[in-house]
């Protein structure tokens, strides 16, 4: 027995090493030099009205520093912390740096903290939104000052802000996008709200929409409003809202809803949205032009007068027609060399933003 145990051990200390192993001692070589890919800058702002600093994540346009004389309009993220929805929400902005589908903006990513209770509007009876949400809530005035107060103020003192702003925020936060329209509608002038969660304090904002559009101030305003596939009262104050939108909206407010139940979730719907909405509010003017012969399996045609013409004139609104990627498919394209601006994405239902 104890030769056999000698033999074992024996064996055990001198087999070669696996290729485990191996892959084992590779992985614990040093890793070569790197460089952090840096998606923003991260500030905190001494808030006296929140009584705590908070953070503030920025993404400045590309070729910003290049570009002194530019200014940019600013879209604040609600939920906007680096470890929130900044770094996504980044990505998209950054997106555009390669298709050229909207045009540069200030990105600011607010943080939340305890965002059920910071970011919710104030309800009749707390102790049942306690039960279930395990917060209080009703915080959102406060949240609206301190964005209003402290947050803008920063923002227009720091960077080169065109005076355009925008506000975007998704479930909860796109309820409070919402309630800002309608509470402080001066605040912003685009409001972004991706699946907002309207059954709050019983569908109050749906219900009372009519009442808070009659009310609207002068300024020009734009709303985007995302659905997913939530059902219930999720989906029945959104549809009393778009119902008021449809019956009393100004004509100073133009707004677009955008359902996607049949297939988006409320976990899936965010990202695609929000880029839909920046295509539909910072859309640019482009051309789509003829393919080379190694696309088109074709002899290309010299441009006429005509074509060039197009080509060399600037594209204004006045010349730029909207269109969509379908119409302006390159194999049987009308629209060559004219200035269009395409409405990319998921089909709106219902608004008059393109009126």
């Amino acid at each position: 027995m104890r030769l056999f145990a000698f033999v074992a051990v024996f064996l055990l200390l001198h087999i070669p090493a696996t290729a485990s192993a191996a892959d084992d001692r590779k992985a614990k070589l040093p890793l070569p030099e790197s460089e952090a890919l840096v998606m923003g800058q991260t500030y905190k702002l001494k808030s006296d009205i929140l009584g705590m600093d908070r953070r503030l994540t920025v993404r400045l346009p590309t070729g910003y520093a290049d570009k002194p004389d530019t200014k940019y309009d600013v879209v604040y993220v609600i939920d906007g912390g680096p470890e929130q929805d900044f770094p996504h929400i980044a990505g998209i902005a950054q997106s555009s740096d390669m298709n050229g589908t909207f045009a540069p903006f200030i990105l600011i990513g607010v943080e939340t903290v305890n965002r059920r209770s910071e970011i919710s509007p104030p309800v009749a009876d707390p102790a049942v939104y306690i039960t279930e949400l395990r917060a209080k809530p009703g915080g959102s005035p406060i949240f609206r000052k301190f964005l209003a107060d402290e947050v803008k103020p920063w923002v227009e003192t720091h960077f080169r802000t065109s005076g355009n702003d925008a506000v975007l925020g998704e479930s909860l936060a796109g309820l409070f996008i919402i309630e800002t329209l309608f509470e402080m509608p001066d605040l912003f002038d685009d409001y972004i709200a991706v699946t907002p969660s309207l059954w709050w304090e019983n569908m109050k904002y749906g219900r009372e929409a009519k009442a808070y559009l009659s009310i609207l101030p002068a300024g020009d305003r734009r709303l985007y409003v995302a659905l997913a596939d939530e059902g219930f009262r999720h989906k029945e104050g959104t549809d009393l809202l778009i119902a008021a939108l449809e019956e009393a909206a100004p004509e100073n407010l133009k707004w677009l809803y955008v359902p996607q139940s049949k297939t988006e979730t409320h976990a899936s719907i965010y990202h695609g949205a929000a880029l839909d909405a920046f295509r539909a509010f910072y859309g640019l003017h482009t051309r789509t032009g003829r393919p080379g012969s190694l696309l088109s399996g074709k002899p290309i045609p010299p441009r006429t007068a005509k074509q060039q013409a197009r080509l060399d004139a600037p594209c204004t609104a006045e010349n730029t027609r909207q269109t969509t990627p379908e119409e302006t498919t390159l194999d049987s394209n009308p629209l060559a060399y004219e200035c269009i601006l395409y409405d990319y994405g998921p089909r709106a239902k219902a608004g008059n933003f393109h009126k």
